[in-house]
């Protein structure tokens, strides 16, 4: 099981921009864990999504228990699949 739920909603408003939204709630942990894992969401976005996500849709990642303590590289690699998947 992933460390995240991707979520792509299109907007269908004619723009072709890729938005990002995270969230990560107090379930998974205090301030810090949940900030630490909203980086690593970011940083695997800004190289990721660019190149696979869906041009003018909303993308959301919603953070789930394990994916803080989860390798930073398996969660790339799980990003990049979900995304691929999302654009069929």
């Amino acid at each position: 099981m992933p460390g995240f739920v991707l979520l792509v909603h299109r907007r269908d408003d004619g723009d072709s921009a890729v938005r990002l939204g995270i969230t990560v709630t107090k379930k998974i942990g205090g301030a810090v864990v949940r900030n630490r894992m909203k980086r690593r969401f970011r940083e695997l976005a800004r190289a990721l999504l660019p190149e696979r996500g869906v041009a003018g849709a909303d993308h959301v990642l919603i953070g789930r228990a394990g994916g803080v303590e989860r390798d930073y590289g398996l969660l790339g690699e799980e990003l990049a699949k979900a995304l691929d998947r999302a654009r069929r």
